[in-house]
């Protein structure tokens, strides 16, 4: 008897993995409401949503005292995989856990219950709260003008999806990535109404894909192709971690000065060829002829290894040492100064520096990031954590320079026969053994700005 339940189970569980992988459409009024009070903060740009409240009556100072409140919140944990390789696998986000579990229970009651645990529980009891006391406002001002061409929106992008059977892009991914997802568990979609709007949003992650949608939005070739873009990021983040530690020693025994930066860029440059350049052309029938990404680095890449994305999902070859060594080629022929221009290495940085006023600074000159850490000392065991990463390193002096320029040559092997004046402002830049910058600013009168604009 128990090996007939065995059987049974077994086949079940075969079946179940052979089977495609489920995508669930709707419309999560919490995760709207959740996002629409982030859009009310002081801190986010002009958007519809804040336009629509300032003008309503709700814009008083008990609602807005709501509001200050909501933007207190700390809902921002995150714990990282550390048996992976630095930045091949996303850190677990809380918000994203809070996310999903609003898209996937029916009422605030139930998102408690879920949600209990991943924050602390006052935090929990408070955004449920506002997310109440926002929800008939997000409502009046928001849902209800744009119900009718939202819900014939939503039915008309779910005929859509079965129609060019998009669970088979996902599939696609799953091959190349060589990654696994087990189909029991379906990719559940929430979308909510963006109105007055040329453009959308998207995320990803866990198992859940979030868009706007623009309520007068005809065409949803270029919406799913983004959709896609944004879930391969998952299916690479869902490699195992064999195939990660096998990528990233291709990368590591690549002899070119252009790997570890080819590597950072990879994730991006990967979704944005198979999403916006792949996906995009099953859906139109021909490339897509304007920019895929709105970051040149990632645009220009993706558009230069799409041959070679194309040639694997083909042959329905994953990626291998091949691809790897093909794609960092292909970078280094043709951006080969790319691992010099600040806007493609400050994407991906660690700064050390005991003014906390220089983080935001940095922040305002080089806006987009994708991975960043920051310290505010400069010491043996915070230089050996910077070491420790691939990232573009920063040090920014601005005391004791004699002291600080000391370390750092006792640290960095390839400062051995660096002579600078400790007392004189300079801006320098080094390229490590590991193929990561190192970039120290000795900082007297100048602005960061400043200094920065030294940088050859």
């Amino acid at each position: 008897m128990k090996n007939k339940f065995l059987i049974l189970f077994l086949l079940l569980t075969a079946f179940t993995f052979g089977q495609k992988t489920t995508f669930k459409i709707k419309y999560s009024e919490k995760l709207a409401v959740f996002i629409f009070l982030q859009n009310l903060s002081e801190n986010y740009p002009e958007n519809v949503f804040k336009t629509e409240f300032i003008k309503s009556k709700y814009n008083n100072e008990d609602y807005k005292d709501i509001i200050s409140k909501f933007n207190q919140l700390n809902i921002f944990y995150s714990f990282r995989f550390e048996e992976y390789p630095y930045g091949s696998k996303k850190s677990m986000q809380t918000e994203d856990i809070l996310k999903k579990n609003m898209i996937e229970t029916e009422t605030l009651a139930d998102f408690k219950l879920r949600s209990m645990g991943i924050v602390p529980n006052k935090t929990l009891s408070d955004l449920a709260e506002y997310i109440s006391v926002f929800t008939p406002i997000y409502n009046e001002l928001i849902y209800n003008p744009n119900k009718e061409k939202f819900e014939k929106q939503i039915i008309e992008i779910t005929k859509y999806a079965n129609e060019n059977q998009i669970e088979d892009y996902f599939k696609t991914g799953l091959i190349f990535y060589n990654s696994a997802w087990d189909a029991s568990i379906p990719f559940e979609i929430a979308f909510y109404p963006l109105p007055n709007s040329k453009g959308f949003t998207a995320q990803a992650f866990c198992n859940n894909f979030i868009s706007a949608i623009q309520t007068d939005l005809k065409s949803y070739k270029d919406l799913f192709s983004v959709m896609l873009h944004e879930t391969y990021h998952i299916i690479y983040d869902e490699q195992s971690l064999k195939v990660k530690i096998e990528i990233d020693r291709y990368f590591n025994e690549n002899k070119s000065n252009c790997s570890n930066y080819a590597y950072q860029l990879m994730n991006e440059a990967l979704a944005t060829a198979l999403g916006n350049g792949y996906v995009y052309e099953k859906l139109d029938g021909k490339v897509d002829t304007n920019d895929w990404y709105g970051i040149k680095y990632i645009n220009l890449i993706a558009k230069q290894i799409y041959p070679l994305v194309t040639a694997y999902i083909e042959q329905k070859k994953p990626i291998d040492k091949n691809f790897i060594d093909t794609y960092i080629k292909l970078y280094e022929e043709n951006f080969p100064n790319w691992i010099n221009e600040l806007d493609n290495i400050m994407t991906y940085r660690y700064v050390l520096t005991e003014n906390e006023k220089d983080f935001s600074l940095i922040r305002q000159l080089f806006r987009y990031r994708s991975r960043t850490e920051y310290d505010s000392a400069i010491t043996e065991l915070s230089i050996e954590k910077m070491q420790n990463t691939p990232l573009t390193k920063v040090v920014i002096i601005s005391k004791n320079s004699k002291e600080k320029i000391s370390l750092l040559k006792r640290k960095f092997p390839e400062l051995k026969n660096w002579k600078v004046s400790a007392n004189k402002e300079f801006a320098e830049k080094f390229l490590l053994e590991d193929k990561s910058q190192l970039i120290i600013l000795n900082q007297k009168e100048s602005t960061i700005e400043t200094l920065f604009k030294l940088i050859k």
